[in-house]
């Protein structure tokens, strides 16, 4: 895989989770939040919404309400669950939330499931 190919597939889980957060915390969701979410230009935004209709990851009523496709919407618990756990764990190690959300970022697009799926093992059995 490529950078500029990997960089694409990590924007695009970006955005995914945004809508998700976003939809948990409004309801109802348009490119508008989005851009104030994440801080990007409307523009950006609404290439980037029609790159995720393209995919079949979203669906934009006529309203302009984003809604998260089943594919969309399996993707985006995914890397949820995978920021918000590993955050949490790096957190748990006495890494400052600041570092440890944005390594979680980072690492949450790169790991693998069979070694997120390990990790969240031990994270679990840990904990009981």
């Amino acid at each position: 895989m490529s950078y500029q190919q990997h960089k694409s597939e990590e924007s695009v889980e970006d955005y995914l989770e945004t809508i998700l957060i976003l939809n948990g915390k409004l309801g109802n969701v348009r490119s508008i939040d989005i851009a104030n979410e994440l801080n990007y230009s409307k523009p950006s935004v609404s290439v980037a919404m029609k790159n995720l209709r393209q995919k079949q990851y979203i669906t934009v009523s006529e309203d302009g309400y984003i809604r998260l496709t089943e594919a969309g919407l399996k993707l985006a618990k995914t890397v949820y669950e995978r920021h918000q756990l590993l955050s949490q764990w790096l957190i748990g190690l006495g890494v400052s939330p600041e570092t440890a959300i944005a390594d979680a970022c980072k690492m949450e697009h790169d790991i693998s499931a069979e070694s997120f799926a390990a990790i969240k093992k031990a994270i679990l059995q840990e904990q009981q």
